[in-house]
């Protein structure tokens, strides 16, 4: 390994440019944040180092072996977030970024292109919740006081934040990109005229200071590796980066995938499926991690972990053989887990998503089974529902021993899972694995302190409630309005006489109490709108006004028959609401074990002698 001589960032992002410096598969994307853009290029303007860099000569006869990608320039959080392709030729090598790809593509974002983040609570699926932002720089002050520790004052900003903020005389906005465009002296010699600072000796000496770090001064040292031994350069990639963001053993699922797939692009596939997902319904966030982890299981590769080990071509060949089964399969899962009612915000446990895929892959189930009126088809529908709600509301079912329980749910399936869905059989198992759904006095107490917003609740809310059609949306409701337990206002509230009706003690009981379980139901959007702060009794009298009506949404919803209409009954409601939830609780999570029949897991090496030897080793 030797150490090239070092380059302006200007001279760097002109290679990135041309594509005579880019990135192999076996890099991770582009994961930083504006904030870390904007640290970065602080200490480009302070002059301090950005760190070295360490890059892999490529050889046309190992060029062939990879694919490779070049360097984002405009990264959108809604639709630019994977590396362009680049087709490079066999007949000359390479010079591929090993370590420094997230501080090159930071750089080549400021000054080259865009960064376009999601605005705060806007759409996660909407085009215009992403509006395209650049670098700037303020010209004539530094950065507001900050824990960063940051000097000058840049901000990632719109065009119309510019043109909102064109009268305030504290700021001049100054694109970072117009100092990469000026690559000679006099072309910087003009800026400060075109932004009319020319008379601003600390702006001119800002865009001076820019110039000279990005054009002038060779900030940027390479190592570069030049041994052709892809398992070498893979071992000082895994150790250059295990000190920024973490690699995972996914990624090098990923690259190796990359190479070794024949007929399809392993990296395309699996974004393009990731992307998929993440849009079915009101969407997700399944990670690539979820996807190829799904993939291992669903190619019934023997050992399901993210070890080298298993990274074998043998496996990697079975997995792109059956890529287009198991991508489908996934597909309907996920519009399975859409149609139970979850969604990005309310699935705690993305893994879920893998055994209702290997139930459908097991199955060879179409779209069709989701909306099947037949008998069995709804009944097995609700029994797969009951299971993924139940074993999402059980703290730990999807935390550690996650490979052990995959491996165990999936030989379940394969064995007992070819007409129905094994509830009973799969609950054995996982209470054999200390991952019992069983409902227990400590799991009652738990779920009755689930509160509003979280993502359990909904899960808990969702199996309680036979009569809420998850495919419809339903939103989470305050029982007894939320504005009326105010704490402040609640404080202010006086008797005739001027005496506080509500002592400190008991407004925090009420308040404390406001957000949790017993107050909460699940109703549909509409319902819930027009509900407002509307008092519980007098709204179900309007809404239900005939006794039959009344009685049932009543029961359906296990609500006491005497509801609240004000502050001073909200507490008797609470108790009593609670020991209805309990009972409701212990009928609707009742385990199945007890009446499952006998099944005896067989051991790991029995099921991948089953399997083939080929899946763990070539």
């Amino acid at each position: 390994m030797g150490h090239k001589e070092p380059m302006t960032i200007a001279t760097a992002l002109k290679l990135i440019q041309k594509n005579e410096l880019i990135l192999p598969a076996i890099q991770r994307e582009y994961v930083w944040k504006p904030s870390q853009v904007i640290k970065i290029f602080d200490s480009v303007l302070r002059g301090y180092p950005v760190g070295s860099f360490l890059s892999w000569k490529v050889a046309p006869e190992t060029v062939g072996a990879f694919k490779f990608y070049g360097f984002l320039k405009d990264y959108s959080g809604y639709d630019k977030k994977h590396n362009p392709v680049v087709d490079i030729p066999t007949d000359r090598e390479v010079i591929a970024v090993l370590d420094g790809q997230q501080r090159l593509t930071s750089l080549n974002i400021g000054l080259r292109g865009t960064y376009a983040y999601r605005n705060p609570r806007a759409w996660a699926n909407k085009a215009w919740s992403f509006p395209e932002r650049r670098l700037y720089l303020n010209l004539l002050g530094e950065a507001p006081e900050n824990e960063a520790g940051l000097k000058y004052h840049l901000a990632f900003l719109t065009k119309e934040q510019i043109t909102q903020g064109a009268e305030d005389d504290t700021k001049k906005w100054f694109p970072v990109s117009d100092i990469f465009d000026a690559s000679e002296a006099y072309q910087m010699a003009q800026i400060p005229v075109k932004y009319g600072v020319g008379n601003e000796a600390k702006a001119v000496e800002m865009i001076s200071l820019l110039w000279q770090e990005v054009h002038h001064n060779q900030s940027l040292h390479f190592y570069e590796e030049t041994d052709q031994d892809i398992e070498r350069v893979l071992d000082i990639f895994v150790r250059v980066n295990s000190g920024g963001t973490v690699l995972s053993y996914s990624d090098l699922l990923m690259s190796i995938a990359t190479a070794q797939w024949k007929e399809k692009d392993a990296r395309a596939a699996v974004h393009d499926l990731v992307d998929a997902l993440n849009t079915t319904g009101q969407g997700f966030d399944f990670s690539q991690d979820t996807v190829l982890k799904s993939g291992l299981v669903l190619a019934d590769v023997g050992d399901v972990g993210f070890k080298v080990k298993n990274f074998t071509t043998a496996n990697m060949a079975r997995l792109e053989s059956r890529w287009d089964d198991i991508s489908t399969s996934l597909r309907i899962a996920a519009e399975l887990l859409a149609d139970f009612g979850l969604s990005g915000g309310t699935l705690t446990a993305d893994s879920v998503l893998i055994p209702v895929a290997y139930y459908v892959h097991r199955r060879g189930l179409t779209p069709s089974y989701r909306v099947s009126d037949k008998k069995e088809d709804r009944e097995d529908r609700a029994a797969l529902r009951s299971w993924v709600l139940r074993s999402l509301i059980v703290r730990g079912v999807w935390g550690s021993g996650l490979d052990t329980l995959l491996r165990d749910l999936r030989e379940v399936l394969r064995s007992d899972g070819a007409e129905a869905f094994p509830l009973a059989t799969i609950e054995q198992v996982m209470a054999r694995r200390g991952k019992s759904l069983e409902v227990t006095d400590a799991l009652i107490e738990d779920i009755l302190g689930l509160a509003y917003g979280g993502g359990r609740t909904w899960a808990v809310l969702a199996t309680l409630f036979d009569h809420v059609d998850t495919r419809m949306q339903y939103h989470v409701d305050h029982v007894f309005p939320q504005a009326q337990l105010d704490a402040r206002a609640l404080k202010t509230v006086r008797s005739p006489e001027g005496v506080r009706r509500y002592s400190d003690e008991l407004v925090e009981e009420l308040v404390g109490r406001r957000d949790l379980l017993p107050n909460l139901e699940l109703l549909p959007g509409p319902e819930n709108i027009g509900k407002s702060d509307t008092a519980p009794d007098s709204w179900v009298v309007e809404h239900y006004p005939g006794a039959d009506e009344h009685a049932a949404f009543v029961k359906a919803n296990a609500l006491p028959s005497v509801l609240p209409h004000d502050v001073d009954s909200f507490l008797d409601f609470y108790d009593a609401r609670r020991d209805l939830l309990i009972a409701r609780i212990k009928d609707k999570l009742q385990t199945q074990v007890r009446t499952a029949p006998t099944f005896e897991s067989r051991r790991s090496t029995d099921i991948d002698a089953e399997l083939g030897e080929g899946d763990l080793d070539d």
